[in-house]
């Protein structure tokens, strides 16, 4: 099956970006067509392009060039990068622009980012359904003019602005980096190099290597962090950060060797941010924990909790000028980056918050913890919408008497007074995932395992 067939393109356009198997369903043909239409549909004259450690990433990203250039429009390619590096780029530079990575996804995926000019989203909603579409019709070659391919080396300006958005003083923190053998392993070093008279650094899997050797760049699974946890111990170091394959999105490790949630770092970032601009609104996803929005109110903030995924909060933060956004899946957002997500911006927030105070990380982060979180547990189910049914039926069947409340936000959410969980599919994966909280461990505990009961029997 030719990869720019309609079964496969609409197989591998997601609701925020690209993402599939290479060569079966993602390769240099697929990438020429993508490159070209993405031109064509957003009228782009000039863009840049990035891409990550993948073995497959520079060819795919020669061929978006390359279809790029026959629509017409002038490319700038920024080479190895993080996805938060060619969102600056597209900001510093004022040009749409493709990301080619698969993020946290194993070695055999690859994918595209798209964004318009500042790092404005493209989803399916703002774009990307149209892109598809063109390439299931056949883009015409559309020009009359080739366009030209040129190089900028934009790593350094990146590292200088996220130090000015958050700089770190204070006391000397020893810090463990666990780049997972992605693109971290490119940008930390930049990065702290600047920090090296505040931070000693302590290096894990540097090195850029697509296959990922040691373990996958999924920083959410907790079986990859054992790694970094393992070495704060041994280290008695200050503090651990994990970021996964495109080093969009950071996870903590406290001194204790504890992993650290994401809500809790986004109750953090948010006390920060609130801090230079009162009354400011704080975005949160529906999976966050409760005590996000709890504290951003607190705190005098507007919280205003939105889908999740990146489109859906960027478009929400340009809609309200919210100053923040963060999402308990460890992607955090700042209108002063171009409303775009950064794990390192968000990893430079946490070391300048503890470098401000003596305190250990697990104690600093002590008010911003409320509520048991399950994590996100993942599911395979032959048919999500009937097992999204019956979690309906059997949880309105409660509303008068538990004071239960749905809402179809993204996926199923249900709210207690002492517990809530949201099931929705992934928008990535052939996945169920559920999220759950409750006001002690045992509540967690409980709603967790049935509502897993009710996932699983459907597989």
């Amino acid at each position: 099956m030719s990869t720019t067939s309609p079964d496969n393109v609409n197989a591998v356009f997601k609701a925020y970006d690209v993402r599939g198997t290479v060569p079966d369903q993602l390769d240099e043909d697929f990438a020429r067509a993508t490159g070209r239409a993405y031109v064509q549909v957003l009228g782009v004259t000039s863009m840049v392009i990035g891409y990550d450690m993948r073995p497959s990433s520079p060819d795919l990203a020669g061929a978006f060039a390359d279809g790029a250039t026959s629509a017409g429009a002038d490319v700038t390619m920024i080479g190895l990068a993080s996805t938060d590096q060619l969102y600056f780029a597209s900001g510093h530079l004022g040009l749409p622009g493709a990301m080619f990575t698969a993020s946290h996804n194993p070695a055999q995926y690859n994918g595209i980012k798209m964004c318009r000019a500042y790092a404005q989203p493209v989803g399916l909603e703002s774009g990307l359904a149209e892109i598809r579409d063109l390439v299931v019709k056949g883009a015409p070659a559309g020009s009359n003019r080739t366009g030209s391919i040129s190089s900028h080396d934009v790593l350094q300006a990146y590292a200088a602005h996220l130090l000015a958005l958050a700089p770190v003083a204070g006391r000397k923190l020893k810090v463990v980096v666990d780049a997972g053998n992605g693109m971290a392993g490119h940008t930390a070093p930049a990065v702290f190099e600047r920090l090296a008279d505040q931070v000693d650094l302590v290096p894990m899997y540097f090195e850029l290597d697509g296959t990922f050797p040691n373990h996958e760049a999924n920083p959410i699974d907790e079986a990859n962090l054992v790694d970094l946890q393992q070495r704060v111990l041994a280290e008695q170091a200050d503090i651990g950060l994990a970021f996964d394959g495109d080093a969009d999105r950071c996870f903590l490790v406290d001194e204790r060797g504890r992993g650290v949630s994401p809500s809790t770092l986004t109750a953090l970032i948010a006390a920060r941010e609130l801090a230079k601009e009162p009354g400011s609104t704080i975005i949160h996803n529906l999976i966050t924990s409760r005590a996000v929005p709890e504290i951003v109110a607190e705190l005098g903030g507007k919280p205003l909790r939105t889908r999740v995924g990146h489109s859906f909060i960027k478009a929400t933060m340009a809609e309200t000028d919210a100053i923040f956004g963060g999402e308990h899946s460890g992607h955090f957002y700042f209108r002063d980056f171009w409303r775009a997500d950064s794990g390192m911006l968000a990893a430079l927030h946490a070391l300048a918050a503890l470098a401000e105070t003596d305190k250990p990380l697990s104690e600093l982060l002590a008010e911003y913890e409320r509520y048991p979180m399950s994590g996100e547990i993942n599911s395979e189910v032959a048919d999500q919408l009937a097992v999204l049914a019956e979690l309906e039926e059997t949880f309105a069947a409660r509303a008068g008497a538990e004071g239960v409340e749905i809402d179809h936000l993204d996926g199923l959410s249900v709210v207690a007074a002492d517990w809530a969980f949201n099931v929705r599919a992934s928008n990535t994966e052939p996945l169920l995932r559920l999220n759950a909280e409750g006001k002690d461990d045992t509540t967690m505990a409980a709603i967790r395992d049935e509502v897993l009961s009710i996932i699983r029997s459907g597989k």
